[in-house]
């Protein structure tokens, strides 16, 4: 094949119609491109006017993923000018139909890496040919079986690690080039994906027990082999094995979850810029996590954690949690507790009408919440009467319904404002316009995680952390404060997406930091600034 060839169609490489003219006459470009050349600009407004010309959406995705596996630099140049707008396309919500119907619309395996557990022998080389002689310090892994709120969706799954290595790219200038989308296809549960002959995935059952343990172990270990030192981040794993997984290797090398630890993270931080608008205390707060699985206790830990940060008894923290599932309240008797949940469970004797405590309702008239975070993806879940239940009890209820996609929300931002005759501090999972309400325009903050993992990512790496700990979380969680202003009527209380780059930079230095003061980060890096800065990728020709 020729050079042109080669050249034009490699991502990384390819520049289009911006190619110079003596770039054409070097690489052999003459005759193969329009003899006008153009600027990034010009490519940019030529390719989002196309973008606006298609249904808004999928299509609009579709539209941007030809530019994807065509130009990756011009593709991050136009997230980058218009992230508010496109960044729900690229990722959240519309990344969920994207897996759904991802075997049906393939066209290019986007750079990732198809891991099957029934060719366990070939991770080495699977590893090392999507790499493509590229240096990898950067994986997103799922194994599709908690797959945003839609569930098992087998290897289509692998569209998650693409879309989130896209933010990482899009929010914190991580290089496109030392990423690495993975999807370990240990089969699905999902029956519709089985028969379906269109489904690109192993056809048969979730492989579960110590088969399923080792094929994981061995991805870990040889990716580690192949990319030394690589930052893994595990996502959309299922709610028995995200967190088992996590803990296994945490302590080891530089992982993380970003259903156990992300959500958590971005909670937390929605609740400290709650604070600085009510002016309340962390430790005085009552916490109700309306969905017990992965997300959900996830937030739990990291808001218990922050309890003991704040030198609260740990016996004293727990008691400020109460963990409502699909039962009603959980309790240490409750069939099916889970590890993650056992330290949070209540005693039945605690309360006079334990027996009752079987809805969401019932539970807030009785414990009294002043923060609600709902993963539960029940759409619909926080009704009118159990907001205005919650909204009787606390002066300025802090209400957070962050399952998604959007047809899984527990409650609307507007009708949680209207509920509560404008007194809630609302964050909502995906996207959500301003709602207006008594003459004040009120903004949503939006708590995803796709706030916060990539600037952590970027201070992971910037410091070349040997691990992420509890502090780095932490400091991530911190760093968000500040840059929304808590004295504004209907402020938000999580910065809004278009200042993503601004508060993944400030992230970044602080987890660095964090990296260098617990002697974490590789010994010659001693400025988190610095460090941040050398290793950001801009994307320019």
């Amino acid at each position: 094949m020729t050079n042109a060839y080669n050249i034009l169609n490699d991502p990384f490489l390819n520049k289009g119609t911006a190619f110079t003219k003596s770039e054409r006459e070097s690489l052999g470009l003459i005759g193969a491109l329009p003899a006008k050349v153009q600027t990034i600009d010009e490519q940019a407004t030529r390719i989002y006017d196309q973008d606006q010309l298609h249904e808004k959406g999928i299509d609009q995705r579709k539209f941007l993923m030809e530019l994807f596996n065509t130009n990756r630099t011009l593709f991050y140049y136009v997230i980058e000018q218009h992230i508010e707008e496109l960044m729900p396309i690229i990722y959240d919500p519309v990344i969920a139909p994207a897996i759904e119907e991802y075997s049906e619309i393939f066209m290019k395996p986007q750079g990732a890496a198809f891991l099957s557990i029934d060719n366990p022998g070939e991770i080495e080389a699977s590893l090392t040919n999507a790499a493509g002689g590229r240096k990898i310090k950067l994986i997103v892994v799922t194994d599709g079986e908690g797959i945003l709120g839609i569930g098992d969706w087998g290897s289509n799954g692998v569209n998650i690690s693409v879309g989130k290595l896209m933010v990482y790219t899009a929010a914190a200038g991580i290089d496109p080039r030392e990423v690495l989308p993975i999807v370990l296809d240990v089969g699905t549960d999902n029956q519709t994906l089985i028969d379906d002959p269109l489904y690109l995935g192993e056809k048969h059952a979730r492989v579960t027990g110590d088969k399923y343990y080792d094929f994981v172990d061995k991805f870990v270990k040889i990716a580690r082999k192949v990319f030394p030192d690589v930052y893994i981040h595990f996502e959309d794993f299922g709610r028995d094995n995200a967190t088992k997984i996590l803990n296994k290797y945490r302590k080891e090398i530089p992982v993380f979850n970003g259903d156990v630890q992300g959500t958590g993270i971005v909670c937390l931080a929605g609740v400290l810029g709650v604070l600085n608008i009510s002016k309340q205390k962390f430790s005085d707060q009552i916490f109700l996590t309306f969905g017990a699985g992965t997300a959900g206790m996830g937030i739990a830990n990291m808001m218990y954690r922050e309890m003991l940060v704040e030198g609260m008894d740990p016996e004293e923290a727990k008691k400020h949690f109460y963990l409502v599932d699909k039962q009603g309240l959980l309790f240490s008797d409750t069939p099916g507790i889970t590890p993650e949940q056992r330290p949070f469970v209540r005693e039945r004797s605690e309360f006079v009408n334990a027996d009752e405590l079987t809805n969401l309702e019932a539970v807030i008239k009785t414990v009294h919440p002043t923060v609600m975070i709902g993963t539960s993806t029940t759409p619909g879940a926080f009704t009118e009467k159990a907001i205005k239940e919650m909204a009787t009890h606390t002066e300025r209820p802090i209400i957070f319904p962050i399952s998604n996609p959007t047809k899984l929300i527990e409650a609307s931002a507007e009708d949680l404002i209207k509920w509560t005759d404008g007194r809630a501090l609302v964050a909502t999972g995906v996207p959500s316009d301003p709602v207006k309400y008594n003459g004040v325009t009120y903004h949503i903050g939006q708590a995803n995680n796709a706030l916060i993992y990539p600037g952590l990512g970027l201070g992971v790496l910037a410091s070349k952390a040997k691990l992420v700990t509890d502090e780095m979380l932490s400091a991530a969680a911190h760093s968000l404060g500040g840059i929304v202003d808590p004295n504004e009527k209907g402020a938000s209380v999580l910065p809004p997406i278009s200042k993503i780059r601004i508060f993944s930079d400030k992230e970044a230095i602080s987890v660095a930091q964090t990296a260098i003061d617990q002697k974490l980060a590789t010994p010659n890096i001693t400025d988190a600034k610095a460090a941040t800065e050398n290793i950001k990728w801009i994307p320019k020709y």
